[in-house]
This record gives structure tokens, sequence and C-alpha cells, in this order.
């Protein structure tokens, strides 16, 4: 970096409006929510959802409530078209639910788009053409008006195609993409441009999305621009304007309040905010967020563990840990004080519920056809914003570990212990292992417990392999390793090559004869400090059938403590 960032980069230029009224008022009902987990989430996998998955996602939207479920891009893939074709011709759809696709505007696109379609009871065809700036200079070459043609002409495009829908009830909807960094200005002239084409009214409105495609300033700005359009759109009347926020700033959410705040009447976004880059706005954090407020937010997270289960298994993606409501330690507490306080806290509100329910009985017996509700205190926990109860979760505490304590209380003693860092997998297979051994023991257990159990299972793992001595040597990605393990009692020599110490070691252990198997996964990292210093590594290794095993090694030469670690793995992945 360098001491003069303004050599290189501006500032995103204001939005003129000195009336502005958004930052004097409140929000007092959810948006319309438009999930888009199954296209722009899925486009931003690195191995994007197979139909199978597609299909548990999409269920599992529909079970939270959502009434718009953006399902893909039909003309993108034949993977993407035949997950259509299944949700409409198997009947996967509820009357209530209207599924969205998006399509650039290309005719041959917008055809194969429409051919999805057919037979669907609700849906909406969402259109969209890039005008910002750069999109216009760089990838189109454009002047502004023939960005307008393009945008006029795949809108007239649709609407000819609509006979061919009858029976369906189509909504459309445009999306100048990159609106955030769009002269609003020109945003306005284009989508003003759609609505000739498409002749919304009020009694049929189309919807306008305007999304934060790149966060490009702060989120007051993008309502600026939300509610510049909002007042200066014609026909606004006949216009729902929606969201679609990014996360590049790390705004997404403040960004689509605001925008709430300045007009907007919809949001689309993804669950625990997966998306390009940095990702689209969560919307589980603003539903939740409305919700805190005694808002109705018209989606149901009361089961939210096992939808992070769901999502986690059908997109190969994790939520974080401090991921707002969702993650495993948002209702947890290490500090003593914050524990004494949500103690005190929760004893204070069980008290207060039995008292309400006591007088509310009382009301009822006696006839009583209005009682104070509002005499019923509201919630107001120390360090707990929510009751975790009503997303189906618990507060927790985790510094001790029993054998109900998960994954979070096993990992978090050996690391605030002993420095042992377990990645995330590895906690998900060593978790289970722990708690079955503290079941049997039928008591709490101490780190020290906790570290020895893990040094058994993996660290002191030494049959039917045990390493007797190794060195390698090696330049520009070309390594060989000479070796030597005792294998059931008998030395056995060694020798691979690769482009690394580890893989020359695997590459040898595959020449002896040793179980196939590929490096999954490698994490490393200094156990303690001093002369005596340690590091710890942890390999996991994929098998032929797929399965998987982790292994650790732990040596004050950091070149051995992945060897032994990949023994550790081969070790435990060998049937006894």
């Amino acid at each position: 970096m360098f001491s003069n960032p303004s050599t290189k980069y501006r500032a995103f230029p204001p939005i003129h409006l000195p009336d502005r009224q958004w930052p004097g008022r409140t929000l007092t009902r959810a948006p319309i929510w438009c999930s888009v987990d199954l296209r722009d989430g899925n486009q931003a996998l690195a191995v994007p959802m197979n139909v199978s998955q597609k299909l548990e996602l999409f269920d599992a939207l529909v079970r939270c409530g959502f009434k718009e479920i953006e399902v893909g891009f039909p003309s993108a893939s034949n993977t993407e078209f035949e997950f259509n074709r299944r949700l409409i011709e198997e009947g996967r759809i509820p009357d209530d639910v209207t599924i969205q696709c998006l399509v650039q505007a290309r005719e041959d696109l917008i055809e194969k788009t429409v051919q999805s379609l057919i037979g669907a009871k609700r849906v909406i065809i969402h259109l969209y053409n890039s005008t910002s700036p750069a999109q216009r200079r760089v990838v189109f070459g454009k002047t502004k008006a023939e960005i307008v043609a393009i945008a006029v002409q795949g809108a007239q495009w649709i609407k000819d195609r609509l006979p061919r829908l009858a029976g369906t009830d189509v909504r459309l909807q445009y999306s100048p993409e990159s609106f955030s960094a769009t002269e609003v200005e020109f945003a306005k002239e284009i989508s003003e441009a759609v609505m000739d084409v498409w002749q919304p009214t009020p009694e049929r409105k189309m919807i306008l999305n305007l999304p934060d495609t790149v966060e490009v300033a702060m989120p007051n700005v993008y309502a600026d621009q939300i509610e510049w359009m909002s007042r200066n759109l014609k026909n606004r009347e006949s216009v729902t304007i929606s969201l679609h926020t990014h996360n590049d700033r790390g705004t997404g959410v403040a960004a689509t309040e605001l925008g709430l705040l300045a007009g907007a009447e919809r949001v689309e976004g993804t669950l625990f905010g997966n998306g390009e880059r940095t990702g689209n706005l969560d919307i589980v954090i603003v539903a939740m967020n409305c919700f805190m407020h005694g808002i109705a937010p018209n989606l149901d997270f009361s089961r939210l563990n096992d939808l992070v289960q769901i999502y986690e298994r059908c997109t190969g993606m994790t939520v974080p840990a401090r991921q707002p409501y969702a993650g495993e330690l948002v209702f947890t507490a290490f500090s003593g004080s914050h524990q004494d306080a949500i103690k005190k806290g929760l004893a204070e509100w069980e008290k207060t519920v039995a008292i309400c329910r006591t007088e509310s009985a009382h009301a009822i017996k006696e006839g009583m056809t209005e009682w104070a509700a509002g005499e019923q205190k509201y919630w107001d926990v120390p360090y707990l914003t929510i009751d975790p109860r009503d997303l189906g979760r618990e507060y927790r505490e985790v510094i001790r570990v029993n054998s109900q304590s998960g994954k979070g209380g096993v990992a978090y003693l050996l690391e605030s212990e002993f420095g042992i860092e377990l990645p995330k997998d590895l906690q998900r297979e060593f978790g289970p292992l722990a708690n079955d051994a503290v079941d049997r023991l039928g008591r709490e257990v101490s780190g020290a417990e906790l570290k020895a159990m893990f040094w058994r299972e993996y660290i002191e793992r030494a049959a039917p392999w045990q390493l007797v001595h190794f060195h390698a040597d090696g330049t520009a990605g070309v390594f060989s390793c000479r070796a030597s393990a005792c294998r059931d009692g008998a030395e056995v020599a060694l020798t691979g090559t690769g482009n690394g110490p580890i893989a020359a070691f695997v590459h040898a252990l595959h020449e002896s004869g040793a179980r196939r198997f590929e490096i999954a996964d490698f994490k490393q990292h200094a156990l303690s400090s001093g002369t005596e210093a340690s590091a710890i590594a942890y390999i996991q290794i994929r098998l032929p059938d797929g399965k998987t095993k982790w292994g650790a090694g732990v040596d004050t030469n950091i070149e051995l403590a992945p060897i032994k670690a990949v023994l550790s793995a081969v070790n435990r992945a060998t049937p006894p």
C-alpha cells in the first residue's frame, strides 16, 4: 500500500438530495423477500449445486416462507434449464410461490428462458443489462443511447413472447445492473424506457430492481440513490422498487436497511450472504433485525440450526462461527462477567414471563376482553439482542465440556488452553469422538483430558505405520525423499518424488504398496514458543471411495510434523 491513495482512487460523488427524507423514517413492516440462493448464490460456488441439491435447498426456502425465489439462469446451462422443468413438471412449486428467472437482453437467451417456464403458474422474468460508465466503456464500448436500445430491445423480445405463457401469471422485472455505479439520471432514463415497453399499471406493477452490484460508496449514498429514483421516476405508483446489495465494503445489510427507509419495498438476497466476491446481502440478518424490533418478518427461521445444515450440505459453504444470528458462537459467552449478566437477565425474563402468564390466565378467567399486554416487559437481557429460543437455539457457556457439549466447546478448550487450533472440518470429526468418550465417563472433563483424547486418537497413532526417519531435498517444485518406516513391526525403505516434501512422501507410500489416497487439506501452526517450540500439522486425506480422514503430527521440525500427520491419517484410515 502507498501513502497517498488519492493518486489512484477517488471518492464516489454524492447524490444532490438536500431535502432527503429517509434519515427521519422508521421501518414499520417487512419488505417483500426474494431469495436468489439458487441463482446468484449458486453461480458464486466453486462447484455449483447439482439438481438434487438445488431441489433440497428450494424446498428449504419454501419452508422458510419465501414467496419469491429466483431459481436460476435457465439459458446458462442444461442443468439450470432442467431444474426449471423438474420444478414445473413435478408440481414442486406451491401455488403461492413465484419462481423468478434471470436473463440478459439477448433474444436467444430470452427464447430459452421462456421455454423453461412454460406450464408454470406464477413467474417473474428478470431482464438485466449493465449501465455503469465503466461497463459502457470497457465491456460494451457503447454510448448511453446504444445501452438504452439494448434494454428496450430485450424488453420487447420478452413482451412479444408473453402469449406463449398463456395461463401463467407473469410479472416483469428489470435491473440496470451496476446501478450503484451508474449516474442516477441515466438509471432513470433507461428504466423509464423499459417501462414504456412493458406499460406497467398500479394494478399490474413491474419490479424495478436497483442493485448495489458492487459497493462503491457508503450505505447512505445508496439510500440517496434509491430515494432520488423513488421521487423522480415517472409513474412511480406502477413500480415496485427492489434492492439487491452486495457486500464489497462490508455494509450490505446497512445499505439494504437504509434503502428500505428510502422507499424500496422489496429485497433480494441469500441465506447467510453467499454470493460473488464478499457476498450478497444476508436475508437472515435483515429479517431477524426486523424481528428483534417487533416487526413480523414473514419468514420463519425458528429452526435455524437445521437450515444451516441444509445450506452447508447443499452448497459446500460454511457459516462462520460469528455470523449474526446463525453462527455457532453468537449465543455463547466466554467472558465470566458476560455469563453472569446473561444468567441474571434470563432469570429475570423467566420470572416476568411467569407473572405475565398468570395475569393473562386471570384476565381470561374473569372474561376480560382486553388485557394490558403493554404491561408485559419486553426482552431486555444483557448481551443477547434476541431470545435464542426464537430461533430454535440455546444460550451456551462453552468453557466446560461434558457429554452435551458441541464441537465448539471442545475446540475452544483445546485452543484456549493449549493453542491447538483445529480446522473446522477436523472439529466436526473429533467433536463426536470426544463427546462419545465423555459420555462413557459420565462427567465433565478438563482441557487436559480432552488434549489426551486428541493425542491418543491422532498424534500417538503408530500402527500399522510408524516413521523412523525422513529426509527430502529439491528445488523449483521438484522434490525427492528418502525415508524409512516400520510397517507392522518391519522396517520399510521409502523413496518418492513430488512437487513438495509431502507429495514426495505420499508417492513413496504408494510405491511401497500402501492404500492409495490424496491430500485433501493441510494446515499447520506453531504450538509453543521458545527454544523447544513445536509445530502441529493437520492433514486430511481422501480415499478412493470419497471418504476422508484427518491425521495430526507434532514435531520441533516443521518439515516432520506434516509427514507424521500423513501417517496418522493413513493409520486412522486403515481397518484394524
